[in-house]
């Protein structure tokens, strides 16, 4: 099993993998002023999502809880049913909603009365419902790191020549060092991602759970890629081009659970504009532009990253696409 498991890592590690010819890992030894991004710092975004997880605990219960107050949004305590082994197994392993006739024969073996059978699985089924506060404080969450991540991201590359002149991220690849403000983007982006995954079964499950599971996973799996083959510069543009949209529209979301309609709806239109701009005009025509097909100028023979990489952006492209339709279908009925 050892040999086994050495023989994979050696493969994962292969330089022909991540870097161009005649480059070693020998190479991204720090030298000269020169620092280079390290596999094994990618260990410290798990203790950093935990991080994450403890301020959005307080920021959830210390700062929405108020704000939402504030907006008119009142804590409904939902009556949870009396405790009964046989309904509560019932109910998680069989059917949330029995027939009659599967309600009398529980009634039967409960020996209660139907009716309140019936009222011990429409209360346990409310439970099930998450409050609006509930919803509020986890868009509250997002909202705060994506607008914090946007502020902070364009602080760290307003002054960048590859913000402006995107052919700049592969000039003098890939010996490029890594800034300290990359660094902490990086970490505090996968961090958030990571715990993101880690509360995938307490969060609120939407219609498309499962474009979201695939979007953090090939998230977490292109930073830290991007990290590992020091495509850090595009690495930074691809993670700002993505949380300046999404801010707006979790900030519509809780003006929505407010019901303060006309500006939600401002918000949302307003996401929907950066969302085109972003994801279907930025991300297609500058970043896929740069990293598909701006790398053959520097390199006549790609490396197997090159493929790995742009396989996930463009799976991120369908997801894109695939929201754009939904947001499309929003913005058709209001």
């Amino acid at each position: 099993m050892a040999y086994i498991l050495k023989t994979l890592n050696s493969w994962f590690w292969w330089e022909n993998i991540w870097m161009p010819i005649n480059c070693t890992w020998a190479d991204f030894v720090d030298r000269e002023g020169l620092v280079f991004p390290k596999p094994h710092q990618l260990y410290a975004t798990i203790p950093y999502a935990f991080v994450l997880l403890i301020i959005r605990f307080f920021s959830e219960r210390y700062v929405a809880i108020p704000l939402a107050k504030a907006l008119g949004i009142k804590n409904v305590r939902r009556v949870k049913p009396q405790p009964n082994p046989v309904l509560e197994s019932y109910f998680r392993e069989c059917s949330r909603q029995p027939s009659q006739s599967e309600i009398k024969g529980l009634a039967k073996k409960c020996n209660c009365t139907v009716h309140l059978v019936e009222k011990w699985f429409r209360r346990r089924r409310n439970l099930e419902i998450p409050t609006v506060l509930r919803k509020f404080q986890e868009a509250f969450w997002r909202f705060s790191f994506y607008l914090t991540s946007s502020i902070v991201g364009f602080i760290f590359l307003y002054d960048k020549p590859w913000f402006y002149d995107i052919w700049q991220t592969w000039v003098g690849y890939p010996f490029q060092t890594l800034l300290p403000s990359q660094y902490w983007y990086y970490m505090a982006e996968i961090g958030f991602y990571w715990s993101l995954i880690f509360t995938l079964g307490i969060d609120i499950k939407r219609k498309d759970f499962m474009a979201h599971v695939v979007h953090h996973l090939a998230a977490i799996g292109l930073m830290s890629g991007s990290w590992c083959g020091n495509y850090v510069r595009v690495g930074t543009l691809v993670m700002f081009v993505h949380d300046t949209a999404d801010f707006w529209l979790e900030a519509a979301k809780m003006f929505n659970y407010a019901r303060w309609e006309k500006t939600c709806n401002i918000l949302f239109i307003i996401f929907s504009i950066a969302f085109f701009i972003t994801r279907m005009i930025l991300f297609p025509f500058w970043i896929l532009r740069a990293t598909l097909y701006q790398p053959t100028y520097y390199s006549t023979t790609p490396v197997i990253a090159y493929f790995l990489f742009n396989g996930m952006l463009l799976t991120l492209q369908g997801l894109h696409l695939y929201w754009g339709y939904l947001i499309f279908k929003i913005l058709k009925r209001t």
